[in-house]
């Protein structure tokens, strides 16, 4: 059977006045080296994208993080000069797929931005600049050149016992590395909170009655892949995932 293939949406940059659909290396080499499966990037396009059509053609999506944030209107609040910046190409690209992914049952992995796009699809809102709200931990990335100092692991998360996450990680404390100046604010109905931070914050979720894998985590264990143990077993069960999906749909 060729190997599966997972979808990754794509970021709208612009470089040197060029403009690139673009992502970051280490969720590609996570998903060919952690998930054994090949990556296809969807440009993030305002209109043309069609939802189906693409995961027609993938066997998984893996959504990755992003410097940029979901913008405030898709889940019903007014922009404000904190919540940037945005990416209305990457929104109008990636929320579609998610829906359509949950409904299609295809396997998913969301990453960071991933875990809050999740959360705003389902009906869930956000929360920016976290670190400035009593009682709540600076999770911003550090400011250091070295990226394994920047993406070192110095967090611990809570994995609630009997959740989807535990079957993977185990549960109780894992130590992670959650980078970012937002988080889901109000769970979305259909979300399970599968972990948290010691100060609260939301760390990953589950989709509640998902026809296949349907985790989010607002950590980056793609860049551990290979070094991390917790790292490489997420990425592993999401390609066994992805995996199982592929063969029934070669059966159907």
């Amino acid at each position: 059977m060729p190997k599966p293939v997972v979808a990754i949406p794509a970021d709208f940059r612009t470089f040197d006045g060029n403009v690139w659909h673009a992502t970051p290396h280490q969720y590609v080499r996570a998903a060919l080296d952690g998930s054994g499966v090949m990556a296809f990037l969807v440009p993030a396009l305002e209109s043309g994208n069609e939802a189906d059509d693409i995961l027609d053609r993938v066997d998984g999506l893996l959504v990755s993080g992003s410097r940029t944030n979901v913008h405030p209107s898709l889940y019903g609040q007014e922009a404000s000069e904190t919540d940037g910046p945005f990416d209305p190409g990457r929104d109008a690209t990636s929320l579609p797929l998610i829906r359509r992914a949950l409904e299609r049952g295809i396997p998913m992995l969301a990453i960071c931005r991933g875990i809050q796009e999740l959360n705003v699809v389902l009906g869930g809102t956000l929360a920016s600049e976290i670190q400035d709200m009593p009682g709540m931990w600076d999770h911003r990335k550090p400011d250091v050149p070295e990226l394994d100092m920047a993406y070192g692991i110095r967090q611990s998360v809570i994995v609630k016992e009997g959740s989807c996450l535990a079957a993977v990680l185990g549960a109780g404390e894992v130590q992670v590395n959650s980078l970012h100046r937002q988080a889901i604010s109000k769970a979305a109905p259909r979300l399970a909170i599968e972990a948290i931070a010691e100060d609260g914050t939301i760390e990953a979720v589950s989709v509640i009655g998902a026809k296949a894998f349907a985790v989010g985590v607002q950590w980056h264990p793609e860049y551990w892949v290979g070094r991390d143990g917790p790292s490489s077993t997420l990425f592993k069960a999401f390609g066994d995932a992805v995996r199982t999906y592929a063969a029934e749909r070669a059966k159907a």
